[in-house]
């Protein structure tokens, strides 16, 4: 009942779109692919300066889009960003503010990280009441198809809940159960063989879907597993970046300390190396497919990441220098992605953009390009990049806002984020300190200037609590069971047992007689 409640409220936006027959037949509304990587750094291609992994599908489809280089997730971790790109909406407003699954409130003291703070609930299931851009475009006449990770609740609040036709591999696990070889030991992806590799079946699953649009206009939603955590790839894969890394030269340490956790300072991990260049491998599938069936040309193509590279805690797989931190982190590794949109009847080729971009702009944006009226109420905090792909400006100096009120598994900190017209101010919320950073002149994060500034902190904190207070955001409250010596003593073991453990591990992984198990995590199989 409540989806053909939202299908008439979409309709009654489109009515004099949709009424118009004569005008529909003449104009074919453009198909749609996105594509979301999860984990991917914004270092992590050849084509935005990786020297260590190789992308030439990724960096094709870059050279003909439009390039946002001040592309954001809307979050440091991967849930609320994409409910973000589901509903238009920041992560503060949709309520989904970490990723599901994760520990709050009491429950939080279980991990024993004896942090001064307890994370608060949040929301768990994308919301039903929300239009997503799925069902915006599924009424007005896209088939609408998605495969890959999910990650936005349980049972009911799946994809084909939300406005997919088709679902491929979506549930509530936000990893791959199995790894990313088969059996992958996932209840919407039937195996096939053993040993198939995840990232290429669900852009087979993708391209087959593509193959049979040839009369109909779709939305096709590809989101990788990959780059996400178990890192896996085949021993082929390894070996040639292991060699690649060598070649290069292997440096003596490859991380340093950061406020709590280690963070990777180099590229040089050939395990994920092959898993970002299977990627790019599976990537290149479905544009082919779009090209074999003659859809390249009216085919809007979307590409991005929903958080940073994994720097620290998981697998410590990448560097995302000269970006401070990654997934997790309130620092530009966190939250800078790449971004790409194609649009390919309006020659986006080489073009790019600095005017600040999230998430979020994704729904309008995509609805504007197709045509389709926007629905402003739903998608309160995007607007429509359109005329930037179209090769004009937006004068807007309007405020990004993300709001983490958790502490990350690697190693970020509880705290909100206003950026506006080049500034960015980080408010912590542990002790309410606060940090001031010109954009992009200090993509480091490594030059707090509050001190130089005081009225333009000031200004934009105002804004930043006055807007939270208005989304009815939820803040993390005091441990009153805090122990100080016991926080002391995990960061001193990190410092020490930690630092040590991950560098042996990124030796024995480069090391020329380097083996995880005798059939490399599954993708040797009994026929091999």
């Amino acid at each position: 009942m409540l989806r053909v409640l939202k299908c008439f409220l979409v309709l009654s936006f489109t009515l004099f779109f949709s009424c118009k027959k004569k005008e529909i037949k003449e104009y074919k509304k453009p198909n749609i692919l996105f594509i979301l990587v999860d984990d991917l750094g914004y270092h992590d291609l050849s084509f935005t300066g990786s020297k260590f992994y190789e992308t030439p599908h990724v960096d094709q489809l870059a050279n003909q889009s439009v390039i946002f280089t001040q592309g954001y997730a809307a979050s440091r971790v991967c849930s609320p960003s994409r409910a973000s790109i589901m509903t238009g909406k920041f992560t503060a407003r949709h309520g989904i503010t970490d990723w599901i699954g994760a520990k709050t409130g009491t429950n939080w003291r279980s991990r024993k990280r004896f942090d001064k703070l307890l994370p608060p609930n949040y929301v768990q299931n994308l919301p039903k009441d929300d239009i997503t851009i799925a069902e915006a475009l599924n009424s007005n006449g896209y088939k609408t198809f998605f495969a890959g990770k999910w990650h936005l609740g349980d049972k009911d609040s799946y994809p084909e809940d939300h406005g997919f036709d088709i679902n491929k591999g979506g549930f509530y696990r936000g990893g791959p159960s199995g790894g990313f070889f088969a059996p992958f030991k996932n209840p919407k992806l039937k195996d096939k063989e053993n040993g198939e590799n995840l990232t290429i079946r669900l852009a087979k699953e993708t391209a087959q879907f593509i193959n049979q649009q040839k009369r109909s206009t779709f939305f096709a939603f590809l989101s990788f597993y990959a780059v996400h955590a178990p890192i896996q790839t085949t021993e082929t894969k390894w070996k040639k970046y292991r060699d690649k890394a060598d070649s290069l030269g292997i440096a003596k340490s490859g991380y340093k300390m950061e406020r709590v956790l280690p963070v990777r300072q180099v590229q040089d991990n050939p395990i994920y190396g092959g898993l970002v260049e299977t990627m790019d491998d599976a990537v290149g599938i479905v544009l082919k497919a779009l090209k074999e069936n003659g859809l390249d040309k009216n085919t809007i193509v979307v590409f991005t990441s929903d958080n940073g590279g994994v720097a620290s805690g998981d697998n410590y797989s990448t560097s995302n220098l000269p970006l401070r931190g990654g997934k997790g982190y309130q620092w530009e590794g966190g939250i800078k992605e790449p971004y790409f949109i194609k649009v390919p009847w309006l020659k986006t080729e080489n073009k790019t953009s600095e005017f600040p971009v999230t998430h979020a702009d994704f729904y309008p944006t995509l609805l504007d390009l197709a045509n389709i009226p926007l629905l402003e109420n739903q998608h309160e905090d995007g607007i429509s990049l359109k005329p930037i792909v179209e090769g004009k400006t937006i004068n807007l100096e309007r405020p990004l806002y993300w709001h983490y009120p958790h502490y990350g598994n690697q190693g970020g900190e509880p705290s909100s984020i206003i950026q506006q017209n080049g500034w960015k101010l980080i408010h912590y919320w542990e002790d309410n300190r606060e940090e001031l950073f010109k954009l992009p002149s200090s993509e480091k994060d490594e030059l707090n200037v509050i001190t130089k500034h005081p009225k333009i902190a000031q200004k934009l904190s105002n804004q930043l609590i006055s807007w939270l207070k208005e989304v009815d955001a939820k803040y993390p409250e005091k441990d009153m069971e805090f122990d100080s010596i016991k926080r002391q003593k995990r960061i001193t073991n990190i410092k020490t047992e930690k630092l040590e453990s991950l560098e042996k591990r990124r030796l024995e992984v480069l090391s020329k007689h380097f083996k995880p198990n005798d059939n490399w995590w599954k993708s040797k199989t009994t026929k091999d």
